[in-house]
């Protein structure tokens, strides 16, 4: 049966799908937030999750265990999924949604001795208080309602992303922007003051400007897996691409970094652009 709760963040629903046993859609305040299938850990439903679970593939050798903060948590999908395909992997998954979290702990419990370890904590504030060099991989996907919050988008944030990860560490975070792209360009250029290697994968109709649409941003100090996350996001049920050097550096153009005092949230999306029933 479905469940509908108040939570920090607002009315949260958990809706079974039919098709799948065990399998459960979050929402909230009607825009879808996860996908589980507790029985499928490894079956991601959103394409975004999907793209950011190809660079989690091809991070590391298969099945190599990974250190991995997870900035955001919702109904913990990645974080299954690392456990499923990386076992002994050690996680931390930040979520400052405590209804939320006691709402996920009871209707969609983790597996015993997952390594998984959840915090309900403010996403900076946890960033900062990461030792430095502990991460093989930051994962942020954090939305205040429906927009990235400004604490979480400044050159600053970057930074501490940067000095929690190890050399050959990357972060990876879930965006949303339309053309003319000034949120998600401010983004690159705040990124680019840290990191050498950047990449973004999304829908080309996104990057093309069409619509509004998730986009994932990658950032490394040693090079990408470009070639094989192309490949991965090629093959996808919606194929995205993947882009890089002298087309990110096209796009950021003049976009100066965003300091904190001058940081805003991501930009509202249109009426209906993530909204389900």
């Amino acid at each position: 049966m479905p469940v509908t709760r108040d939570v920090d963040s607002g009315t949260v629903k958990l809706l079974p799908d039919l098709d799948r046993r065990r399998a459960w859609l979050l929402t909230v305040d009607g825009a879808p937030q996860s996908y589980v299938d507790l029985d499928a850990p490894t079956h991601l439903e959103f394409e975004y999750v999907q793209r950011l679970a190809h660079l989690l593939d091809e991070t590391a050798s298969p099945e190599a265990p990974l250190d991995v903060l997870h900035l955001g948590g919702g109904a913990l999908t990645l974080p299954r999924y690392v456990a499923a395909t990386r076992p002994h992997s050690r996680q931390i998954v930040i979520e400052a949604d405590r209804g939320l979290l006691a709402l996920v702990a009871e209707q969609l419990p983790l597996p015993d001795d997952c390594g998984i370890t959840v915090r309900a904590q403010d996403a900076r504030t946890a960033l900062e208080a990461a030792p430095a060099g502990s991460a093989d991989v930051i994962l942020a996907d954090v939305f205040g309602g429906s927009r990235v919050p400004a604490h979480l988008t400044s050159v600053e944030y970057a930074q501490a992303a940067a000095r929690v990860l190890r050399a050959d560490g990357c972060y990876a975070a879930n965006l949303a922007d339309s053309a003319p792209f000034g949120f998600l360009r401010r983004q690159l250029a705040n990124f680019a003051t840290v990191f050498e290697h950047l990449a973004l994968i999304a829908e080309p109709s996104v990057l093309r400007g069409r619509r509004f649409g998730n986009v994932v941003l990658l950032a490394s100090r040693t090079e990408l897996p470009i070639a094989e996350l192309a490949r991965r996001a090629a093959g996808d049920a919606f194929p995205a691409r993947v882009e890089h050097g002298a087309a990110l550096r096209r796009l950021i153009g003049d976009a100066d970094p965003v300091r904190d005092a001058d940081a805003v949230a991501s930009p509202e999306p249109p009426e209906g652009a993530f909204s389900v029933g």
